[in-house]
């Protein structure tokens, strides 16, 4: 089974050589890593074709302007030939060597069209020190009509969920992750299943996670994503969301430390 790993990059010379080094460490050896790059002005072709042959073929990349992270992903899905498609961030990484492995293992035995599992965030200056584990155990598609979602990073597909359910609305700034998770996992009823596994370490920031106008944005798309789907939306509800966050900043020391004791 070939999984297909998307990164979208631009000017991401700073961070970029962690995400594909833990690709490349990756045990389960059945993949192709899709790069699709928006004309970085950095180093960042440099360190792709750097690891380009370390790959063996199997690092494919296309560098060229696009209108957004999310136009840069719907590429990465154009490209894919894999039967298991998931997103790694340029700035984010494998949190162990065998998540592949475990994500194919579970495609294989389960019959299952997508999974998720929990990430967690470290501040840039320390990778070792976790500031929040986002764990998507709790997380019920009904949930979705306040906001919740499980971990993106974490979520892995069959080809065909692309297929039949549609790729990220570019129209969307911030959530278009919220918009497509809705389509597939409560508008679809797509067949999905909880991993318990850590799969990725991720830096503080990125598109949605950055400052008080961007949260707001992002409440108003969660608002227009539900309701032009019809879906019963309350406003005031979707703020349930950051006090859950808080909550589990609180706990993330116990809940990294259980992930760890289940890594063994």
């Amino acid at each position: 089974m070939r999984i297909s790993i998307i990164t979208a990059t631009f000017n991401s010379g700073n961070t970029l050589e962690d995400t594909l080094k833990s690709v490349l460490n990756q045990t389960y050896q059945d993949f192709e890593h899709i790069i699709v790059d928006g004309a970085s002005k950095d180093n960042t072709l440099d360190i792709i074709r750097k690891y380009e042959p370390l790959m063996n073929g199997r690092l494919k990349y296309i560098s060229e302007k696009d209108n957004g992270l999310y136009d840069a992903m719907n590429k990465g899905i154009d490209m894919a030939t894999g039967e298991v498609i998931g997103i790694l961030n340029s700035d984010d990484f494998y949190t162990s060597n065998d998540i592949l492995e475990q994500i194919a293992n579970y495609f294989e035995h389960n019959n299952v069209d997508a999974i998720y599992g929990d990430i967690h965030y470290v501040d840039g200056s320390n990778l070792s020190q976790c500031v929040r584990y986002y764990s998507s155990k709790v997380f019920r598609p009904c949930l979705m009509k306040m906001g919740f979602m499980p971990a993106h990073p974490s979520f892995y597909c069959r080809q065909q969920v692309y297929k039949q359910c549609g790729k990220f609305d570019t129209s969307y700034k911030v959530a278009a992750d919220f918009e497509q998770l809705l389509r597939i996992i409560y508008i679809d009823k797509t067949p999905t299943a909880y991993l318990p596994l850590d799969f990725v370490t991720m830096r503080e920031g990125g598109v949605s996670n950055t400052n008080l106008n961007s949260r707001m944005t992002i409440m108003k798309e969660h608002q227009r994503a539900l309701r032009s789907h019809k879906v019963f939306c309350c406003p005031p509800l979707l703020y349930l969301r950051y006090v859950y966050k808080f909550y589990e900043i609180l706990i993330s020391p116990i809940l990294y430390k259980q992930s760890l004791k289940r890594k063994g």
